[in-house]
Parts: C-alpha cells; structure tokens; sequence
C-alpha cells in the first residue's frame, strides 16, 4: 500500500481541534437537555431478543451450554451476521501497515482522513452523477451504527417522531427512544399465498397511503432499509420515488441505511438519493466498511448527504464518538479502490447467493415455504408447519412472546441451530404478523451452512 501523504491538505490535525472547539458550547448544551431522556431509557427493562436462546438453568448458561439434546456437540449459528471471513488480504495487509504511520495513531480528523473520504467521493460520484464534496457532503463514523445514531440524534429532539417500516432493525427503535424520540411503524405487507409458498421479499409491500397517515408535523425522519434487514427486499425505482415525494411534500428527512448495497442480485441496485435532487436534498445516505468488506469488527462507517444535512452529523459524531480509528480509514480507503478496479463486488455477490441458494434448499427439502431474498444475507423462513409437542418445556421468558420464539427455542433445543425469531424485528401491535416467521443467515462458512441443513431435516418428523 502507498502510503498517503497525510498533510496534503493543511494541518488536518489542527482542523479536528477546532472543530471540536466550535461544537463543543452546542454540545454542553445537547448534553442537558438529554440527561432526563438518557436515564428513562436506560432505567426501562430493555429486553435483548437473544434473550430468548440463553437458557433458564443455572447450569446451562451460555448458548452452546443449552444444546443438550439430540447429540449435538457444536452450534450451527445460522442466527447472527458475524461473518465467517475475513477482508481482503491486500486491506489486511493495508491496515497493518497503516499502524506504522505515527499520524494514523493519532485522533484522525473528526471529519475523516482526507484519503479515506476522498477514496469515498471517488467510488460514489459516478453513482450520484456529480462530485461529491469531501468535507461537506460526507461524514465519517465509528461504524454504521453510530452513522444511524448521529442522523437520528441530529434531527430528533424528545417529541419527536420516526417512523420506520417493520419488520425493522431493533436499533431503530432503540436509537429514537435514546433522544427520547417516538417511534411510528408502517407495515410490509407480506403476499396472500406467503404461508403456503415461496414467495420474493420484493413481494412484501408498502402501502403509500398508510405511510403518509402516519406522518404528523412532529415527523422528522423516515428510515429506509435497502437492502431490507430481515427480508431481503430491494426496494425499487417506483417505490422510492413514491416516498421521496411523500417525504419532499411533508418536510421529511430520509435516512437510507444502505449498507448492503454491494449485496444485491439484480442488475441494478437503486439509490433513493440519485433519483432527483429533490430527494437527494432531504436524504442521508448510510454506508459501511465493515458490511461491505466482511470487517464489521473495524467500525468504520460514513454517511453522504447534502450539506445542509451532514454538518449537523459531523457535530453529532464529535460528541459521541469525537472520531474514528485512523489506521482502519486507511486500509478501507486503499480497499474501495482496489474493489473499483476489479470484480470484487461482483465475486462477494455471486458468493453470497450461492450460499443463500445453498441453504434454502433444506427448506425446499422441507417443502417449507420461505422469502427469497434479493439483497443482504438473510433468509426469512414460515415454520407454521412446524409443530412441537404440546406439553414440551419452555422456558419461562418465552411465555406471552408471540409463537417464534418458542420456535428458536425449540430449534435451539432439539437440533442445535441458532436462529433469530421475527416477530422481535416488529412492533408489540403488530408482532403476530412475523410470529411463524424465522430469520437465518448465509454470511457463515459453508462448513456451518451445511451443518445447519443436517439437523433442520430432522423437522420432517414435527411438520
């Protein structure tokens, strides 16, 4: 890796300090004004969905404790998306490096280091059809997590309102209720036929006229997912130009979580942000190194908006995390364009549906139906087939939870395959629509992948 000649722009170092000299009164008073919001939430009994898979007994503790039936000696972790790979040698060769770099070691610039925001304005420029300005229209962050959280902290005061469409990330919810923000939902509807067959997640719909009922003056974002965490769902051209013109008619922001963008099996993966500058004004845009690239454990993340948008992210960053680990912006700056002058994005692709295709075929085996997914890693199963024994022993936390969890449990249990219960990614009011739903994951080895089919073809006996 070259290294880059890090004051290529004048005293970036300098440039961080006085960034955090000019938010630092904004911050204070940020501060104050949360403390009240901060203590109710972190005072509430916040309940983890895994929860439902760490077992009662005292002497089964741990995940892999709680296997004990059916000679299963090891977890088949089809649940989570911690991902069985590494990066790429060359970034991880890059970021080794990099640590050799005194500069690197040091608090980067708040906004970034100039080679890794650079390398970002160079991969989505042509994307956005103009250049996209490195210091005021991105925003670099600890990871895409701490992206959502600086957007929503940003623009939500106590109050206020996001609405998200569920089946949803949890940290949505969690994020909003943080700044003591209220959270509204708008359903995907799932197809008729998605208890019986299989169906596609582009099939699940949004219902343009709920959604606009749902907003009110308090209304400040609306979140998107695309690729869509669970179902996979690539929204498409005519769906998003029909909630930028909801957004644009109303005044509200667009926070498009966009982080598996490089996981998407069409030809074309649409940007609510290129489709018109109306949108593109009122849009911040979520990205992620870690999902991109197979690193989540680096953090690195970044959002790209207007600047009118982004510098009220940049402040929000300084006060949460200040900045972001210098040497990881360098091997993931050096990673994006390598991944620009081959095919690697095509090659994770391919990769990836090969092992969701690879997966989904215990549940044809099954003649369980599923949602085909066409983006991200995951697999969203209906187990309504499935029947457990009426009088088999559930644990106390799984009792008033809609019927997944008892499913994880069970699956848990009897076979030794993690899994995540959808319903959790739902509202209270609506949790009974995902309640014979599971959601597995392909970003595993195939070794795992394979294991998990093993044991599910022992449900032939409880469908």
């Amino acid at each position: 890796m070259e290294i880059p000649d890090f004051f290529e722009r004048p005293s970036p170092i300098q440039a961080a300090v006085c960034s955090a000299l000019v938010f630092a009164v904004s911050g204070l008073f940020w501060l104050q004004s949360h403390q009240a919001c901060w203590n109710e939430v972190f005072t509430n009994n916040i309940i983890i969905r895994q929860k439902a898979f760490i077992p009662s007994s005292k002497n089964t503790n741990t995940l892999h404790g709680a296997i004990s039936r059916g000679g299963a000696k090891r977890l088949a972790p089809v649940a989570d998306s911690v991902w069985k790979e590494n990066p790429p040698q060359h970034m991880i060769d890059a970021h080794k490096e990099a640590l050799d770099v005194i500069e690197a070691n040091q608090y980067a610039p708040t906004n970034g280091l100039p080679h890794f925001t650079q390398a970002l304005s160079q991969v989505y420029s042509p994307l956005y059809g103009r250049t996209i300005d490195t210091d005021g229209e991105i925003s670099v962050h600890s990871g895409g997590t701490e992206a959502i959280l600086c957007a929503i902290t940003a623009f939500v005061e106590p109050g206020d309102e996001v609405i998200v469409m569920e089946p949803c990330f949890d940290l949505y919810e969690l994020h909003t209720r943080f700044v003591g923000g209220t959270l509204k939902t708008v359903s995907l509807h799932p197809p008729p036929n998605a208890a019986t067959q299989v169906t596609r997640a582009d099939d699940w719909t949004l219902d343009f006229e709920e959604l606009e009922s749902k907003i009110s003056s308090k209304t400040k974002i609306l979140v998107l997912n695309t690729p869509h965490n669970p179902l996979g769902k690539v929204f498409s051209v005519e769906e998003l130009k029909s909630i930028g013109n909801i957004c644009v008619k109303h005044g509200v922001i667009i926070l498009s979580d966009e982080v598996y963008e490089h996981l998407h099996y069409s030809k074309a993966f649409p940007r609510i942000a290129t489709l018109d500058r109306r949108f593109a004004r009122q849009t911040v845009t979520i990205g992620s190194i870690g999902k991109s690239f197979s690193a989540t454990g680096w953090r690195v993340g970044y959002a790209i908006g207007d600047r009118d948008l982004i510098q009220h992210m940049q402040a929000a960053h300084i006060i949460l995390a200040f900045t972001t680990a210098g040497p990881a912006q360098l091997a993931a700056a050096f990673g994006l364009v390598q991944a620009q002058q081959n095919s690697f994005w095509q090659d994770q692709r391919m990769e990836m549906k090969r092992k969701l295709d690879s997966l989904c075929e215990v549940f044809q085996e099954l003649s369980l139906p599923y949602v085909e997914p066409s983006g991200a890693h995951y697999v969203v199963l209906n187990a309504g087939r499935v029947r457990f024994p009426k009088d088999y022993p559930f644990p106390a936390s799984t009792s008033g939870k809609p019927r997944d969890w008892r499913l994880c449990w069970f699956l848990l249990q009897e076979f030794g395959v993690a899994t995540i219960p959808v319903s959790a990614s739902f509202s209270k009011a609506n949790s009974d629509v995902g309640a014979d739903y599971l959601r597995f994951v392909a970003c595993k080895t195939q070794a795992e992948i394979d294991l998990a089919k093993e044991r599910l073809r022992g449900l032939k006996m409880y469908l």
